[in-house]
């Protein structure tokens, strides 16, 4: 095989598709797609599916004052400042989302809700244990792997049960 051989298809349908405008548009958006594809990392239909079927449980509470956020959630875990007026506020908790009545001592989710101006513009939550979905690839015992490839990684979502949305 000669050097640079496996460039030669998509030189010459480039070199082909440059005589024809729209052929060229057709061949650049094809490969857009592909390089998309491959943008997930190669992990397959499963993770894909998974992707496209994520539901982001924080959306419908974005918007809220953080009034009303702390009336349904009760008093975070800490407050972090940051700047221009922004602040972040973390809660530990167990089940749908954070309830008033503070920390459960079996906490397994994190959510941090971040405010500008007083108004709820993110909300990010992780289970405490997050791990990447490959690190049973890392693992040596075979037994140990199969398990971890068995469990899956652990995740969380997010409410605010006491909350009216």
């Amino acid at each position: 095989m000669k050097l640079g051989a496996s460039r030669e298809p998509w030189i010459r349908a480039w070199r082909a598709a440059s005589v024809a405008p729209t052929g060229r548009a057709a061949v650049a958006a094809a490969l857009t797609v592909f390089a998309a594809g491959c943008g997930g990392g190669f992990s397959g239909p499963e993770q894909a599916i998974q992707d496209l079927t994520r539901v982001d449980y924080g959306k419908p509470y974005v918007g809220m004052s953080k009034q009303q956020v702390l009336q349904c959630a009760g008093q975070p875990r800490s407050r972090i400042p940051a700047s221009g007026g922004a602040e972040t506020l973390v809660y530990h908790y167990k089940g749908a989302g954070p309830v008033p009545g503070g920390t459960p001592k079996d906490a397994t989710c994190t959510a941090s809700l971040t405010f500008q101006g007083g108004t709820l513009i993110r909300v990010n939550y992780s289970h405490k244990e997050g791990r990447s979905p490959y690190a049973w690839q890392a693992e040596k015992d075979p037994e140990k792997q199969a398990q971890m490839k068995r469990e899956g990684t652990p995740s969380c979502v997010f409410s605010l049960p006491r909350c009216p949305k």
